[in-house]
């Protein structure tokens, strides 16, 4: 060996000497070790609390400058968020203890099950593998949804790890992510009306709508555009939230017979897939309809 041991033979069984990068190995267990190793107790424990879901957040990092530099569309951009919902869905397909996932605008919020024991609970392992693999499809599918419109430079994405001990806790931070769809879609669907269809300069549509309540911006859209807000898509209204469901799918499979004559028989198999569901997830409904989304809290 180049680094190991050099031997010397002279006529009975040859004794071994170490060489000096040799004698950097120390070993009790026949595993090389070096006497560097001591710098692993610099690391910090970052292991997730049990019992708890684990919740990582994912946020565009200066997305209004890569959004005006792309030219998406105002006030909503559904080529963006449909991306952002298919890189989504891969980190989903990649990490299957993440029970639901959540996202509106430039952010996406994945919930691990309390249960998960995926890379031993290590919060910067989660974010980390969550954050590129997001960031990596995010650049993967770009010409799927952009079709004319390059990729300029690639995006980023911030994470950070939060846990939540019991449903209600869950329920509560998620229910917070819709709230605050809400209030955004609506203020950015008032200012780019009064902007684009209005003839209001940026200033003047934000001077406009200081101190404006909800109703306020409601009247504005209905009594000077003729837009109900509620019959906008729910996709901007609501934002996404994609969870696994069964799905029989039926397909056409090639069977030889007895006679050894071959024949098609159709095969129905129910398959886990993630499903997009464009919905209030702040009432009782949707987790009554989905009950196997949450773990019970007795556990």
């Amino acid at each position: 060996m180049l680094i190991g041991t050099a031997c010397r033979f002279g006529g009975r069984v040859g004794s071994c000497v170490l060489t000096p990068l040799a004698r950097l190995f120390v070993s009790s267990s026949n595993m090389a070790k070096s006497k560097f190793e001591y710098v692993r107790n610099f690391e910090t424990d970052d292991t997730c609390l049990r019992n708890c879901y684990i919740v990582v957040r994912l946020d565009g990092r200066n997305f209004h400058k890569f959004a005006e530099q792309h030219k998406f569309t105002k006030p909503n951009d559904n080529r963006a968020l449909g991306l952002m919902a298919r890189s989504a869905r891969s980190v989903m397909e990649e990490l299957e203890d993440i029970v639901i996932a959540y996202g509106q605008s430039d952010e996406f919020s994945f919930v691990f099950k309390r249960t998960s024991t995926w890379f031993k609970r290590r919060a910067s392992k989660l974010m980390t593998h969550v954050a590129s693999q997001f960031s990596s499809s995010y650049v993967f599918y770009w010409k799927e949804f952009f079709e004319e419109q390059p990729l300029l430079y690639p995006p980023g994405f911030d994470g950070r790890v939060v846990l939540y001990p019991s449903n209600r806790n869950l329920r509560d931070y998620l229910s917070w992510r819709q709230a605050d769809c809400h209030i955004n879609n609506l203020y950015n669907t008032v200012f780019w009306t009064l902007v684009l269809k209005g003839g209001l300069t940026t200033t003047q549509a934000e001077d406009r709508l200081k101190g404006k309540l909800a109703a306020d911006k409601n009247e504005i859209l209905f009594s000077e555009f003729d837009i109900n807000y509620n019959n906008e898509s729910a996709l901007h209204r609501k934002g996404t939230a994609l969870i696994w469901e069964k799905r029989d799918e039926t397909v056409t499979k090639r069977t030889k017979l007895p006679n050894k004559e071959e024949k098609d028989v159709a095969v129905t198999r129910s398959r886990r897939r993630v499903e997009a569901y464009h919905c209030d997830i702040i009432a009782d409904q949707f987790w009554e309809e989905h009950p196997d989304i949450l773990e019970d809290d007795n556990c």
